[in-house]
């Protein structure tokens, strides 16, 4: 998913996306150590995908703090 259409998303959907990205970043990491995941790029790019959705969680709530501080 890129990041334009995560911003697109509702703060409910973010946090849903977020949860679902830290389970599949949990199997993958079970899967590396079982040897069953042939394909380890993809815990970088889970790792990534959950960062972004954490940044883009963290500037919502600064600016929903900020607005209303004036």
């Amino acid at each position: 998913m890129k990041t334009k259409e995560m911003r697109l998303l509702s703060t409910g959907e973010l946090k849903t996306k977020l949860e679902d990205a830290q389970h599949e970043l949990m199997n993958l990491r079970f899967q590396v150590v079982t040897g069953q995941l042939t394909d380890t790029s993809r815990l970088k790019i889970t790792r990534r995908e959950i960062a972004t959705f954490e940044t883009m969680l963290r500037e919502r709530e600064l600016s929903i703090n900020s607005e209303g501080e004036k």
